[in-house]
């Protein structure tokens, strides 16, 4: 949505109601998109980022599982002296 400044001022509130809710509004002067109402996101204070954090490494604590080691998952395709068969 473009509406111009001039006519922003008086549908200011349902203006910043509809920026609030997705759409997007830019905000013209002589014709010419000037700036765009956007919502402002909640910065995470520290004790709701560690939680974050601490709920993250707890998921992937418990997803975690030993695979077959590396040094030797790929051993069938070498012979006894470590060249391709």
């Amino acid at each position: 949505m473009q509406i111009s400044v001039t006519d922003a001022k008086s549908q200011l509130t349902e203006l910043v109601r509809r920026a609030e809710a997705g759409d997007e509004v830019i905000l013209t002067r002589h014709g010419h998109a000037a700036v765009r109402l956007v919502p402002i996101t909640a910065v995470a204070d520290k004790s709701s980022r560690r939680a974050a954090l601490a709920k993250v490494r707890a998921t992937v604590a418990n997803k975690t599982h030993d695979g077959p080691d590396a040094a030797q998952s790929q051993d069938f395709l070498y012979d006894e002296d470590g060249l391709p068969k």
